[in-house]
């Protein structure tokens, strides 16, 4: 039967030996699996091929079977028999070839069609015969069902040993294995102050980021293993603190002192057959056991932390939920939603005379549907009404809160400066232990004595450097107080209105101190603004601030001055106006004194006539209107007017007069020696030289 597979075409064609291994450890322990496996090519040279036919795939040797996406040998292989040049395909076993259905039916398929024989331990199938072909199919089935039996022993087994909490797991930064194999924490003083440091600096901060500012302004760094496995798992190294370290930390519920296993679930991506680890929620955990081992933090500190950690993500999500405080002005930064649709609020600012100005915008709408702004509201006013029932709640608080500020700040500088002082104490027993070492050489050794005297000097450089920090984190950050200055900070603080409208406190202290009673605050602007004031515990307020007016009408000069000015146009000149309104104490909208063109421009914009108007009502005329009249030339009626022969009145600022009617009559006045010579058809005039004499009409 043999005989009659082995065919003349298809010994023509190429031989495939497919050589795999499930781990890089069973390819260094198992060899005889191996060695089994490359010698099948002695079986294809007895059904008759050559020895320069038989082509080895031996690329994927530690990768596992259950997929194909990173072995590139079985995709060569399946290559291959697909484009005909393969007329036999060997492996040990069908586990070897695939440990999953579809990758093992598909080569099945692609055999049959291209007619090559597939050759294993037991016997050699055509698949294109459908006997030989259900037969290797079902040995497909029973290697994927023992890949799935051996992982459910051993996950099993895990299982059994969490539920226990006798499952040896690999302990976090800051914890170790005694003796007995229980999990206490690193006797290591140094590392357990550097695990409650940065515990207790996220309890104060709120935020990750704040954490791995604050450790490397203060030049602190933080402790790592070395590796997860192997004989240098227990070392630590130290290395500035990362973003990712600290939320691996704050995420870790082991240093609540409780055993977690089952915290993730791994699925294979459907699109390139990868592995995808996701976290599930609390309640989905295989096994949780409370209290096992010694704690860095408790239970609730740790669901407080989650919560928060959740809250700053939510931040760059995409309903932009509450975000932690941050430097900018606006106080409701995270905590704002909107009236009308019920999404986070975010934060603009704009620029208005050189300062900047908070502005509340809900564009959730905008951003996704190209359509409208849904509101937004000015900050200023809102954050003002905020601030004073902050200050209306807190003012009887006094002491109190002063008494524990001033300790907060004196534990945070105790808990500075013992890390740095265990960390000139680490530096210094290094240096103590290279200079034991070096004594302890054969000075005849220069090789190793001279090794040793360079690591004795590099450590007693890195002691001096630790020790001129230390020496300057002691002189910057120095809080012991007199007791005159621990009286007047008392004081201070006993004023909390004087506190909060400190221009040293800064608004991200000021948005700390909101969230300590507030919740979050819902804004919705009618002819109004509303603003709900949701505080911890449920208790609820709502105020209504008025809309801030428009620029031009906040820069609008007041109706009260307006009305000044429509009275004083009626006999006033421009110039006049603004005199009197400037000792008056009047001011444009703009803060401005007044000016003979700024009334000009005021009148025109709210249309009052000036006195030309209304001395025209009251019968006054014109020089020429009156030369007409008394038949005299209009540079007669202009001297006239100068010579208060005819009463005048100024209508501008230019000099330009209007004459009163003097009626039927001109009214009969005396001439000087030295005045006037009128010409005219009506009036004649006697001037003597040394008298006055009267002239009439």
């Amino acid at each position: 039967m043999t005989d009659q597979k082995v065919t003349k075409d298809r010994l023509r064609r190429m031989v495939y030996l497919y050589i795999r291994q499930s781990s890089m450890r069973q390819v260094t322990v198992n060899r005889e699996s191996t060695d089994r496996q490359y010698a099948l090519k002695n079986r294809a040279l007895a059904l008759g091929w050559r020895s320069d036919q038989i082509v080895v795939i031996d690329d994927d040797l530690g990768l596992s079977g259950t997929s194909t996406q990173q072995r590139k040998g079985f995709q060569n292989l399946v290559a291959e028999v697909g484009l005909g040049h393969v007329g036999l395909v060997m492996g040990l076993e069908v586990s070897r070839l695939a440990r999953n259905n579809t990758d093992w039916h598909r080569l099945l398929e692609i055999c049959a069609l291209t007619d090559t024989l597939i050759l294993e331990a037991d016997g050699l199938y055509d698949p294109g015969y459908f006997n030989e072909r259900l037969l290797l199919g079902l040995k497909g089935t029973m290697s994927e069902a023992e890949i799935h039996f051996l992982r459910a022993r051993l996950q099993g087994g895990l299982l059994n040993k969490a539920r226990r909490g006798e499952l040896k797991l690999h302990p976090p930064i800051g914890y170790v294995y005694d003796d007995s194999s229980k999990m206490i924490i690193d006797p290591d003083r140094q590392v357990k102050e550097a695990l409650e440091h940065l515990f207790s600096t996220f309890q104060r901060t709120g935020s990750a980021h704040a954490i791995v500012k604050h450790f490397n302004t203060c030049g602190l760094k933080f402790p790592s293993h070395v590796q997860n496995n192997g004989p240098l798992a227990s070392e630590i190294i130290w290395k500035p603190l990362k973003y990712s370290r600290v939320l691996q930390v704050l995420h870790n519920p082991r240093y609540t002192g409780t055993f977690v296993f089952g915290q993730t679930k791994t699925r294979k991506n459907p699109l390139d057959g990868m592995n995808l680890t996701r976290r599930i929620p609390q309640d989905q955990w295989k096994v949780a056991i409370p209290e096992v081992h010694e704690g860095y933090i408790s239970w609730e500190q740790y669901q407080k932390n989650q919560k928060q950690l959740a809250n700053n993500a939510a931040a760059y999500s995409n309903d932009r939920r509450r975000s932690p405080p941050r430097r900018g002005l606006a106080l409701l930064q995270g905590i704002v939603l909107c009236g009308r649709c019920g999404r986070r609020m975010t934060v603009s600012y704009h620029n208005r005379n050189g300062k900047l100005l908070p502005r509340y915008v809900c564009e959730r709408q905008k951003n996704q549907d190209a359509g409208k702004k849904c509101q937004f509201v000015h900050g200023a006013d809102v954050d003002k009404i905020i601030g004073e029932i902050l200050v209306e709640m807190m003012t009887p608080t006094g002491l109190e809160v002063s008494m524990l500020v001033f300790e907060e700040i004196q534990k945070r500088h105790k808990e500075l400066v013992r890390l740095h002082r265990t960390r000139l104490e680490r530096a210094r027993h290094e240096a103590e232990t290279a200079q034991r070492r070096f004594l302890l050489v054969n000075p005849e050794n220069r090789l190793v004595a001279d090794s040793l005297e360079h690591k004795w000097n590099d450590a007693l450089r890195a002691v001096a450097d630790l020790e001129e920090k230390y020496e300057c984190f002691l002189a910057e950050n120095k809080h012991d107080l007199t007791s005159e200055e621990v009286e007047r900070i008392q004081k201070l603080v006993e004023d909390f209105p004087r506190v909060w409208n400190d221009p040293r406190t800064s608004a991200k202290e000021r948005k700390r101190m909101i969230r300590l009673l507030i919740e979050d605050v819902t804004l919705l602007k009618t002819d109004v603004i509303h603003v709900k004031i949701r505080f911890k515990g449920g208790d609820t307020r709502e105020v209504c601030v008025p809309i801030p007016p428009v620029c031009w009408k906040k820069y609008k000069t007041s109706e009260e001055v307006i009305e000044q000015i429509q009275r004083m146009a009626h006999t006033k000149t421009d110039s006049e106006i603004a005199e009197e309104l400037n000792q008056q104490g009047c001011r444009t909208g703009t803060s401005k004194s007044f000016n003979r063109l700024i009334v000009y421009k005021l009148r025109q914009s709210h249309d009052i006539p000036g006195p030309y108007v209304h001395l025209r009502e009251q019968g006054f005329l014109t020089a020429e209107e009156l030369a007409i009249r008394i038949d005299v030339c209009p540079s007669t009626v202009k001297d006239w007017g100068r010579a208060s022969i005819l009463k005048t009145h100024r209508y501008n600022d230019k000099g330009m007069v209007l004459f009163e009617d003097p009626g039927k009559n001109v009214p009969v006045k005396w001439a000087t020696q030295r005045g006037l010579t009128i010409w005219g058809s009506k009036l004649e005039f006697v001037v003597e030289s040394t008298k006055e004499v009267q002239y009439e009409a």
